[in-house]
């Protein structure tokens, strides 16, 4: 097991990401900020809260996409789907998907075709706390990235948070 980022490093790394969101859509009405389910939630909401702070006159709206029924692998394994509540159309706005690990791709492939079902963005952003380089199947990349990580096969990434682990962090596991 290996710390790629503490608490006080994961708190400075959601600010910077925040940050570079306020920068690029600085008085933008028309920001959705949307986290996939089930682990892009708790991440998404920190950064909603943060750029909220930073833009209290220019809240973006948010949402959460539940991707279930929209992946490849839906028939492979019973899964229970999360809920989804985006409670504005989607329409000609500037999106920001935000998901904690990107790794394969194809949470993204599927959040994307998720997402068409509440209308056509005018933009698509992708926001990841972890990005595992290797071992991509898809060709997505983040537009705002938290860290870099090389991996292979045999690691695995987890953020704990604190409503679901003892501290907030970031590590690398071996299988």
């Amino acid at each position: 097991m290996k710390t790629l980022l503490n608490s006080e490093k994961l708190h400075i790394t959601l600010n910077r990401l925040a940050h570079r969101l306020v920068e690029n859509y600085f008085d933008s009405g028309n920001l959705v900020i949307i986290g996939i389910q089930p682990r892009g939630v708790l991440l998404s909401q920190r950064i909603y809260n943060i750029v909220c702070n930073l833009m209290p006159d220019s809240k973006p709206e948010y949402g959460v996409l539940d991707i279930t029924f929209h992946r490849d692998d839906v028939h492979n394994h019973l899964r229970l789907p999360n809920i989804t509540k985006i409670e504005t159309s989607i329409e000609n706005k500037k999106v920001v998907l935000i998901d904690d690990v990107l790794y394969t791709g194809r949470t993204i492939r599927s959040a994307l075709d998720a997402l068409l079902d509440f209308g056509r963005p005018a933009k698509v952003e992708l926001l990841t706390l972890i990005d595992r380089r290797f071992n991509r199947e898809l060709p997505v990349q983040p537009d705002y990235v938290g860290m870099s990580v090389d991996t292979i096969l045999s690691q695995h990434v987890v953020v704990k948070w604190s409503e679901n682990a003892a501290s907030e962090e970031v590590i690398l596991i071996d299988k």
